[in-house]
C-alpha cells in the first residue's frame, strides 16, 4: 500500500530583511520598523565615508540595541585595502569582535585572511564589490571561510536561481532589492577618482555619473579630423569627453534606482536568504519608509498598498535593475525627486492628546501632517493649537514651527508614540536632495 503523502514542495522560507544604518538615528528606525538585520560601518573601511557611521566605541551599543530587537548587525569592511590599511586592520577586527557584531562584509581577501586570526567568531559575508556571479566563485569564497555571498548586482533572477541550485544550503545568498544603482560593475568605478581625486573604492564617491553634462560638437581632434560628439561637465567647461557609440548605443552614466517591492515572492522563490536595502547615506525617514514598505509586503500585504510610499522619499526613477534584463539608465532625470518631507519626530504624548515633537522642517498651524508608525497604515491629522515649547525668547508666533531641533507641541486625537515620524507633502516634489 502506498501512503497518500502530500509531496508538494514547501513554501520558500521568508528571507531576512536587511536595512542600512548610516548612524544611530537610522539604526533605531530600521529596528523599529521591522528590519531583521542592519548593516553599518565604523570610521574606516566601510565605503560610505559621508555617512555618520559609528565610532569603534559605539559599536557595542549599536550591536546591543539590535540584539534587544532580535536583529543582527553586519559591519562593512569592503574597501580596497592598501598596505597601510592592512597594518591598521587588526585593531579594527578585534574591536568588531569585542562589540559582538554578527558578521563582517568584505571583498578584499586580506580581510578574510586576517579576520580568521583577529575575529574568528565573526561570520564572513562576501561584499557585492567582489562581483561574485557564479557558483564556482562562490564555492571558492566558501573555502576561504565565507558564510554568505552578496550577489553581484548584474545577475538576473534566473542567474541567481541557477547559482542557488548549485550551492550547499549552508552558503547563504543576499541580493540588493532597493536603492541606488551604480553604472560601474558592482560599484567598482574610477570616474570620481579621475575627475576630482575622490575614490569610490575607498568610500568617498562624489557621484560624477549624476552630474549635469552638456553635449557639444567638436571638430579637428588630432586623432580624427572628423566631427565628434563630446560630453562637457557643466562646471568643467573646456574639458571634453569624446562620446563613442557601439552597436547598442551610447552609454550615458546615471542609473535608475532599484525597486523590487512588487517582486518579493519571485525573489523568495529563488531561495535567497537576505533582501538588502541600499542607503547608508540616507536619512531616518528614508530608512523608516522603505523598511516599513518591504516589511509589510514581506509579511503578506499587497505591494500595491505600499508602492506609492516609496515615492515619498528621495529617489531617482525606479526600475528592476538587472533582475529581468538589462538595467535602465536615467539620463533624462535631473536630480532626485520625493513627494514628502520629514517635519517632526514625536517625543511624547500627554493625556488629552497634547503631543510634543522635535521640529525637523517647517510646518504650520492647520497643516495636514501624515504619521509614519510601525505596523500601521499611514494616518493623517490637522495641526491644532500649535505651541513653541523651547527656551528662545524671540518667537513672535506659534502659527509656524520653524526652529529645527527645537520642541513644539500640538493637540491631536490620534494615538502617537515616541519616535513616530511626521511628514508633510512637498510644495515642489522635483526639488533636488
Amino acid at each position: 500500500m502506498v501512503n497518500n503523502v502530500n509531496t508538494a514542495p514547501a513554501a520558500p522560507k521568508k528571507p531576512e530583511l536587511l536595512a542600512p544604518a548610516g548612524g544611530l538615528e537610522q539604526l533605531r528606525q530600521a529596528l523599529r520598523f521591522g528590519a531583521d538585520a542592519v548593516y553599518l560601518a565604523a570610521e574606516r573601511f566601510g565605503l560610505r565615508a559621508r555617512a555618520s557611521n559609528f565610532e569603534l566605541a559605539e559599536l557595542a551599543q549599536a550591536a546591543a540595541l539590535a540584539h534587544q530587537h532580535q536583529a543582527k548587525v553586519y559591519v562593512t569592511c569592503n574597501a580596497l585595502m592598501s598596505n597601510q590599511d592592512i597594518k591598521d586592520l587588526p585593531a579594527y577586527l578585534e574591536a568588531f569582535a569585542a562589540a559582538k557584531v554578527d558578521a563582517l562584509i568584505a571583498s578584499d581577501m586580506a580581510v578574510f585572511r586576517l579576520a580568521r586570526t583577529y575575529a574568528p567568531q565573526l561570520a564572513l559575508h562576501v561584499s557585492t564589490q567582489a562581483s561574485c556571479s557564479n557558483a564556482q566563485a562562490a564555492l571558492s569564497w566558501q573555502e576561504l571561510g565565507a558564510k554568505r555571498i552578496v550577489c553581484a548586482r548584474e545577475m538576473s533572477l534566473a542567474d541567481i536561481a541557477a547559482m542557488r541550485s548549485e550551492l550547499p544550503s549552508e552558503l547563504e545568498l543576499e541580493v540588493f532589492v532597493h536603492g541606488a544603482m551604480c553604472m560601474a560593475i558592482s560599484g567598482r568605478c574610477l570616474i570620481s577618482s579621475f575627475l576630482n581625486t575622490r575614490s569610490a573604492n575607498e568610500g568617498n564617491c562624489s557621484q560624477p555619473c549624476r552630474w549635469e553634462y552638456l553635449l557639444d560638437e567638436q571638430e579637428g581632434l588630432e586623432q580624427n579630423p572628423e566631427q565628434h560628439l563630446a560630453l562637457e561637465e557643466k562646471t568643467r567647461r573646456g574639458e571634453f569627453f569624446a562620446l563613442e557609440e557601439d552597436a547598442q548605443g551610447s552609454y550615458l552614466m546615471s542609473s535608475k534606482d532599484l525597486c523590487m517591492l512588487p517582486h518579493l515572492g519571485e525573489l523568495a522563490a529563488t531561495g535567497v536568504n537576505s533582501l538588502k536595502i541600499e542607503g547608508r547615506n540616507k536619512k531616518a525617514m528614508y530608512v523608516a519608509t522603505v523598511v516599513n514598505a518591504y516589511r509589510q509586503v514581506l509579511d503578506g500585504a499587497p505591494a500595491s498598498e505600499f508602492i506609492s510610499e516609496l515615492d515619498t522619499v528621495s529617489h531617482r526613477p525606479y526600475s528592476t535593475g538587472f533582475f529581468f534584463g538589462p538595467a535602465q539608465q536615467a539620463h533624462d532625470a535631473k536630480g532626485y525627486t520625493q513627494t514628502h518631507d520629514l517635519v517632526a519626530e514625536v517625543l511624547s504624548q500627554h493625556p488629552g492628546g497634547r503631543t510634543e515633537v522635535i521640529c525637523r522642517n517647517r510646518f504650520y498651524e492647520g497643516e495636514l501632517l501624515e504619521v509614519l508608525s510601525p505596523q500601521q497604515k499611514v494616518r493623517s491629522f490637522e495641526v491644532k493649537d500649535l505651541r513653541y515649547e523651547g527656551t528662545a525668547e524671540d518667537i513672535a508666533s506659534s502659527t509656524c514651527a520653524s526652529r529645527a531641533m527645537e520642541t513644539y507641541s500640538f493637540v491631536t486625537e490620534l494615538d502617537l508614540k515616541s519616535l513616530d515620524l511626521l511628514r508633510a507633502k512637498r510644495k515642489d516634489s522635483s526639488k533636488k536632495n
